[in-house]
């Protein structure tokens, strides 16, 4: 994955937030294990996994046993990012992390020695109020030279992850047959300014990337999503043969992305083949090398994934902390397209059949 333009959705759900703001009335204590306050006063409790509105980043905030935070960012695209500080000053959770100028991760402890002017120092200072997060955000130099421009979103609270459904259970609707023809998949973005490079033959659905003339990606190219945007909770299965250097990936509703990855012979990695990207890491290693085609079934329910690859299961039924990089939103609760990742790489895609699960 690297950083690239998100295409935004809906605002957040408001189902389930009165429960999970940590500004109930109930005198039982929430998901963060806080005392809810009083929803007219302001409330302190950072605490819990937070979805941007209207856009696609997300925030995981922990505390400790000693009343210490910790802040995991995901800025929409890449990996979930743990910052390099938080704390609490004059009612916010101020949350920092210094990367070098010019680079998209945040390297923390490991950061090599930098002139201050070579640093980008990314703040967040975070206020909750009424179930709601307010979220400004700002960057300075290592001098305090502001640089970019300040930026403020709201955030919601994601409510508790649910039990684990039991899959033996699961009852299933018609199957769908998502490569019947590519008449049922769009563009992620305009084709007549960017090249769009997806074809299908023989019930194929294929990749290739623009490239320069020394060979390597241009890195311009379109994703494609399927028409329908309708999906909940399902099963889906298909082929993928992963050429070499292939970096693709299937995002399941538009936001969790099982990556696509020529990690043949790698260690077990979030981002490897199969993978739920930068969330969970396969159980073991099953990729086939490049060139070969490879088997995926997944089961995505009640924000839990199960991935067999190859034949293998690589992911049991793990709980889903939140959206992945490259997500169209930060709501986990609305339907959404299965989109193909296709601004890295080339890649092939056969036998895509997704079948709803019914509740």
């Amino acid at each position: 994955m690297r950083i690239s333009p998100m295409i935004v959705a809906g605002g957040m759900l408001a189902i389930g937030l009165v429960l999970a703001s940590g500004c109930a009335t109930a005198p039982a204590a929430n998901e963060c294990g806080c005392t809810p306050c009083a929803c007219s006063k302001a409330c302190d409790c950072f605490a819990g996994r937070w979805a941007f509105n209207d856009c696609s980043l997300w925030m995981g905030v922990k505390k400790g046993a000693d009343g210490a935070y910790t802040a995991t960012i995901l800025w929409g695209g890449g990996s979930p990012i743990v910052q390099d500080s938080a704390v609490v000053e004059d009612g916010a959770l101020v949350i920092t992390s210094c990367r070098q100028e010019g680079q998209a991760r945040a390297y923390g402890k490991d950061l090599p020695v930098l002139k201050p002017e070579q640093k980008t120092i990314d703040r967040t200072e975070m206020r909750v109020k009424n179930g709601v997060a307010t979220l400004v955000c700002t960057q300075t130099d290592g001098n305090g030279k502001a640089r970019g421009t300040k930026r403020t979103y709201t955030a919601t609270r994601i409510p508790a992850i649910p039990a684990a459904p039991c899959l033996a259970s699961i009852k299933y609707g018609q199957p769908i047959n998502l490569l019947a023809g590519i008449e049922g998949w769009e563009p992620m973005g305009d084709a007549t300014k960017r090249h769009f490079g997806w074809t299908m033959k023989d019930g194929v659905l294929s990749n290739r990337i623009a490239r320069k003339p020394d060979g390597t990606p241009k890195h311009g190219d379109l994703n494609i999503r399927t028409k329908r945007a309708d999906f909940a909770d399902f099963k889906i299965s298909y082929d993928v043969r992963v050429l070499p250097n292939c970096n693709s990936g299937v995002y399941l509703r538009g936001i969790y992305e099982l990556q696509v990855l020529d990690s043949y012979g790698k260690p077990v990695n979030c981002h490897n083949m199969a993978a739920l990207y930068g969330r969970v890491t396969p159980k073991v290693a099953a990729e086939k090398p490049a060139n070969e085609w490879q088997h995926v079934d997944a089961i995505l329910c009640d924000r839990h994934i199960t991935v067999v690859l190859n034949g293998q299961t690589i992911i049991d039924n793990a709980p889903i902390e939140g959206v992945t990089g490259g997500a169209i939103t930060s709501n986990e609760f609305v339907p959404g397209p299965i989109y193909l990742q296709g601004d890295h790489s080339d890649a092939d895609y056969r036998n895509m059949v997704l079948t709803p699960i019914v509740k």
